[in-house]
């Protein structure tokens, strides 16, 4: 055996690609790292005090350890608690309900022997060119659809996207027709051939835009400013939105001197550490979940940037 070879478990490696291993590792690792120095920066803000922040700006390390921009986000805490369940029950149904409704549709783009298949996708194709615009949207959900101050406005604005149809699309096209075929001679009809054939092949497509479609449902906060009135039915990124302004705008009136014996002052009111705590507060269940999806991810991503 060369001397230059060594064995790595079964497959025989040579030096020099032991070499580029060992290299590409620590770069990724590197990189690994640098990204992960922000959420650092953001975790120990979010338990310095706010007058430590303004005096030294942010460090890996708490300054001053304070949990006051905690206590101002938990001050009422069953509050939190409704807007984290009502983004919790969105982000759940509007993910079941939209893997659904984007797989229906592109499982029938995707049949050839679906005649206007090339027409629908262009129609599909187009939208993402040119849309109606914001005004004409918020016609249709609170006038024609009467949808303002309901759960339903927050629905269904992100229940499809083209983007994640063309993922889905390009991922089973990947499917051989001989598999549908078979199905069809056994009898299957569409619906059963979708489920019981199409669905188990397709997981980690199934993975990639689910976390696509939760991720948008989660971080949604634009579609509550718009068409949701009643506190009770924020979501939890409006409901902390909303904390923010009013911090911002309580520490404007002090320092304005428009709030007349004030005992609280402007600088030991949370805003930045505030701001940091809410993201901690957000981000936590998704950075939960997303390694139990990972895998799946990867793949789903992968094909789908190589066949789109």
């Amino acid at each position: 055996m060369d001397k230059n070879t060594v064995y790595l478990g079964k497959v025989k490696k040579g030096k020099d690609v032991i070499v580029l291993y060992i290299i590409a590792y620590a770069f990724t690792g590197l990189l690994a790292l640098i990204c992960l120095v922000p959420f650092l920066m953001v975790l120990s803000g979010s338990f310095s005090s706010e007058a430590a922040i303004t005096a030294n700006g942010f460090s890996l390390l708490p300054q001053d350890f304070s949990l006051e921009a905690y206590r101002t986000v938990f001050k009422e805490p069953m509050v939190v608690v409704r807007a984290y369940a009502t983004t919790i029950i969105l982000t759940a149904a509007g993910t079941g309900i939209g893997l659904l409704v984007q797989t229906m549709t592109a499982y029938v783009l995707s049949r050839k022997d679906f005649e206007w298949r090339n027409d629908f996708s262009f129609f599909f194709y187009f939208t993402t060119l040119f849309s109606g615009g914001l005004v004409p949207t918020f016609i249709l959900y609170t006038q024609t659809l009467n949808l303002q101050d309901s759960y339903f406005a927050l629905l269904l604005p992100l229940v499809f996207s083209v983007y994640n149809l063309l993922v889905m699309k390009s991922y089973i096209t990947a499917i051989p027709d001989s598999l549908v075929e078979s199905a069809r001679i056994d009898g299957c009809g569409e619906i059963r051939t979708l489920f019981q054939i199409v669905f188990p092949l397709i997981k980690p497509a199934l993975a990639t835009v689910g976390l696509f479609i939760a991720l948008a449902y989660w971080n949604d906060w634009y579609n509550a400013m718009l068409y949701i009135k009643s506190d009770t039915k924020y979501p939890l990124q409006y409901f902390l939105y909303q904390q923010v302004n009013n911090i911002e705008t309580y520490k404007k009136l002090i320092s304005s001197n428009a709030i007349s014996g004030a005992v609280v002052s402007s600088m030991s009111l949370p805003t930045q550490t505030l701001k940091m705590a809410l993201t901690i507060v957000v981000t936590g269940p998704i950075i939960l979940a997303f390694p139990f999806v990972q895998k799946y991810f990867v793949q789903g991503i992968t094909i789908g940037a190589v066949k789109g």
